[in-house]
């Protein structure tokens, strides 16, 4: 993906980047709080306000938003299905995969937010993406769950094929599960790549 440069009502947020995930590749991508790291994730997923530039990414997208980002008025599984557009039997063993097995008729709001995170991942991985972008998908969570979560979901991710982009915050947790880290700098910020 090129982007010539961002901007939100008029504000410069991101400037000229370039970037290139290759299939099985995971990068994390960091930086300053306000910095522009999920502008950056939401302008790949097609999600933000308009940029110049090329946006060349696969048709199977996968999302993993900060907040588990739930439909509270579908059943778990519905909440795989219509999202990413899978047959029920896929959804119940998307669930599986995740520790909520023969919980697909529960509904978002009978699970603690570390089983809502479960669920956002069982939603993101059911699609099979070719391009999987997660926004801090641990954040919020005690250091016993986040560890715990992250095993999660490198037992996922292994195995399939899928360029993956997560964004943390946390240097431990961008060196634990990505070969390369990435980092926004500057205003309008820019991608320097910090290690790989």
């Amino acid at each position: 993906m090129r982007i010539d440069g961002l901007s939100l009502q008029g504000r410069p947020v991101l400037g000229a980047i370039d970037l290139t995930l290759r299939a099985g590749e995971t990068a994390a991508l960091t930086g300053p709080s306000g910095i522009g790291k999920t502008t950056l994730l939401r302008a790949l997923a097609g999600l933000g306000p308009g940029f110049s530039g090329e946006r060349q990414v696969p048709d199977r997208l996968g999302y993993v938003f900060q907040e588990p980002t739930l439909m509270p008025w579908c059943s778990l599984r519905d909440n795989i299905v219509l999202t990413a557009g899978v047959p029920a039997g896929q959804a119940d063993k998307a669930l599986a995969e995740v520790g909520l097995g023969g919980r697909g008729d529960d509904f978002p709001r009978q699970l603690s937010l570390g089983q809502q995170r479960r669920l956002s991942l069982a939603r993101a991985f059911a699609a099979d993406p070719d391009l999987l972008l997660l926004d801090e998908p641990f954040v919020s969570l005690d250091p016993a769950l986040a560890d715990e979560m992250m095993t999660l979901f490198e037992t996922l991710r292994a195995g399939r094929g899928m360029a993956t982009l997560v964004v943390t915050h946390s240097e431990d947790e961008a060196r634990r599960l990505a070969r390369r880290i990435l980092r926004l700098e500057g205003h309008p910020a820019r991608l320097v790549e910090t290690a790989g």
